[in-house]
């Protein structure tokens, strides 16, 4: 087994069409055909299951993906570290980010970081949350943020960042007359909702707010993206939802912003990091979460 059979490998299972990913590789499609069946014929399994119109993962190839991708990111980090100390870094902090974590908070703590350590080089990795829990556990990763804390013995997630829950309604909507829109008014419209595979804790939290009203949504489209989700918003598929500080990084002109109508509910982003004494530089960095959103509530009021 060689590298060039992994990277054959995820291209195929990316792409789930062989030209296409022949395409992408810049190769002819007979010789990747062959790698694959080549690498099927190492592991003993089979990777894919082909027909005349589809090609679909098996679920071995569905494992194995995971597996190579958490090879490819070891190499990318080596790599990463090798030029780091060779412009005279001397460590690095491996941090990864899951549901689209708080980007202004990160900004600030990224920037008190650079301040304080420049000589520790920080590597940023945005990853679905499984992946985060699993390269937590497998020291791919020393850290993380993410908007769930169901992550299992022996990672710690701390509560670091909450920001309020707002809707994103259409311009021109007839929820508008609300300066707080009610839930339950909200969910008698068609929503966007995050693709619970890209955003997990972000549905999680989301999947608990609805579930204080008695009332089935209507979900009209699932996205990958805040971006796509405001975009749909905008164009009136339905209403979104999003916390205040996701808002305040990704904005659209025909979209109008409201807080929910009640007690105020909040999205929480956690801190995880595996429950082990961390090193000196993970320790400080750590240290430097927590006040960020003190800091920032203070320069707000």
């Amino acid at each position: 087994m060689e590298l060039r059979h992994l990277r054959y490998f995820i291209a195929v299972a990316e792409e789930l069409h062989f030209a296409h990913a022949a395409e992408r590789l810049h190769i002819e499609q007979s010789p990747l055909s062959r790698a694959i069946k080549e690498l099927e014929y190492d592991l003993g399994v089979q990777l894919f299951e082909r027909t005349t119109r589809s090609t679909r993962l098996t679920w071995a190839g569905k494992v194995f993906l995971e597996d190579v991708r958490r090879i490819f990111a070891t190499i990318d980090q080596a790599k990463a570290s090798v030029k780091a100390a060779a412009t005279g870094y001397r460590g690095s902090l491996r941090i990864a980010l899951s549901d689209g974590s708080a980007q202004l908070r990160l900004a600030a703590l990224l920037a008190q970081c650079r301040e304080e350590e420049p000589e520790v080089e920080i590597h940023l990795f945005e990853i679905p949350f499984s992946q985060q829990v699993k390269g937590l556990r497998s020291d791919l990763y020393d850290a993380g943020f993410a908007q769930s804390a169901e992550v299992g013995e022996g990672i710690i997630a701390e509560p670091v960042w909450s920001d309020p829950f707002v809707i994103a309604v259409p311009a021109r909507h007839p929820l508008l007359v609300h300066k707080r829109i009610p839930l339950d008014e909200a969910l008698r419209y068609p929503l966007v909702l995050c693709h619970p595979e890209a955003y997990e804790g972000f549905c999680q939290q989301i999947e608990r707010l609805l579930c204080t009203v008695d009332a089935q949504p209507i979900v009209a489209d699932r996205v990958t993206t805040l971006d796509l989700m405001l975009t749909l918003v905008a164009a009136g598929y339905g209403l979104g939802f999003a916390s205040a500080s996701q808002i305040a990084v990704c904005r659209h002109p025909e979209v109008i912003v409201r807080p929910l109508a009640g007690r105020t509910l909040v999205l929480t982003t956690y801190l995880l990091h595996p429950d082990v004494e961390p090193s000196g530089q993970l320790s400080r960095f750590i240290d430097r979460v927590s006040p960020v959103e003190t800091s920032e509530q203070h320069g707000s009021t």
